[in-house]
């Protein structure tokens, strides 16, 4: 007697076998699809700290004042799509206390204005669509590339001009959420020249010399979310200084602080970006397909086990 399956069992099996295809896919198709870096960034981060800088109204040098670094990074979204990159726009400020209540980037004690160009797979610099500056280099800037490894990274520098190497330290904990801790330092190197009095760096009886501006930094810490490379805790130490033409002691430091750090409202939004998006990444390239091919594997198993034994008699 001629018996037929249920379609109990044959949408259970062909349930099962979808799930076993779908998991594989997710992991090895969609995963690393999900791992680019966004375009449509808006953030802002904020360091906060006290340091020495030069007071141009004054024409002295203030010591131990509050200082602040405000980042806003804009991500250009028509720019990206058109050439299939991740185009970011920067604006960062130096502020004092007198010039952050003026709530005005060209009043600041700094203003400097970017754009970032990178691979949106390897965070690799691209060099197209009008960035500045136009030597950018290394692996990481504003993120570090997705699953990052315990080795050293070149990071770029922008009061450099060039590339530092961070060295992995170790991991530690920022708002509750694990990091990798990575550190660098930058030896004192001549980055430009400025015209100021003479006066200024020694030598009173020239008018006006092209003084020497140095740069070092002893005080690197980038805290960075494993999965995928975003900075959840950042500390920099600059120390910019002049120096008469051919000297070799400063003569006059433009800013100096021995760190200046996220502060905590950064940190926290930092710790809570980075834990939304690796949730995202883990569930696509872990929790889903392992709970993919699970379940497939038992409604497979079953809509099998009725198709043999539960066939009922064609009427």
């Amino acid at each position: 007697m001629r018996r037929s399956a249920s379609p109990l069992s044959l949408t259970l099996l062909g349930l099962g076998v979808f799930l076993l295809v779908l998991a594989p896919m997710l992991a090895w198709y969609v995963e690393p699809r999900a791992k680019r870096t966004p375009i449509d960034v808006d953030t802002t981060t904020v360091f906060k700290g006290t340091g020495d800088y030069f007071d141009q109204q004054a024409v002295a040098e203030k010591t131990d004042e509050p200082l602040t670094v405000t980042r806003r990074v804009l991500g250009n979204v028509a720019a990206s799509e058109r050439d299939g990159v991740a185009v970011w726009d920067i604006s960062q400020t130096i502020d004092t206390e007198r010039t952050l209540e003026l709530d005005d980037p060209r009043k600041s004690f700094q203003w400097t204005t970017e754009r970032w160009v990178t691979d949106r797979k390897t965070n690799k610099p691209v060099h197209c669509c009008g960035e500045t500056p136009t030597e950018f280099a290394g692996d990481a800037y504003l993120k570090f590339p997705f699953d990052v490894q315990e080795k050293d990274y070149r990071w770029w520098d922008g009061s450099l001009g060039d590339t530092v190497v961070l060295e992995y330290v170790d991991r530690v904990e920022v708002q509750g959420y694990e990091g990798m801790r990575f550190t660098g330092t930058v030896d004192a190197t001549r980055t430009g020249s400025r015209q100021v009095p003479g006066r200024l760096v020694g030598m009173p009886e020239t008018p006006q010399v092209m003084a020497e501006e140095w740069y070092a930094n002893d005080n690197i810490e980038l805290v960075v979310d494993e999965a995928t490379g975003r900075i959840i805790r950042a500390t920099t130490g600059p120390h910019v200084t002049l120096r008469a033409p051919g000297g070799t002691d400063t003569a006059v430091t433009l800013l100096r602080s021995e760190g200046l750090t996220f502060n905590e409202k950064t940190q926290k939004k930092q710790v809570e970006l980075a834990r939304a998006d690796s949730s995202q990444l883990r569930t696509v390239g872990t929790t889903a397909p392992v709970g993919a091919g699970v379940a497939g594997v038992l409604l497979a198993a079953a809509g099998a086990v009725l198709v043999v034994r539960g066939r009922r008699p064609a009427q």
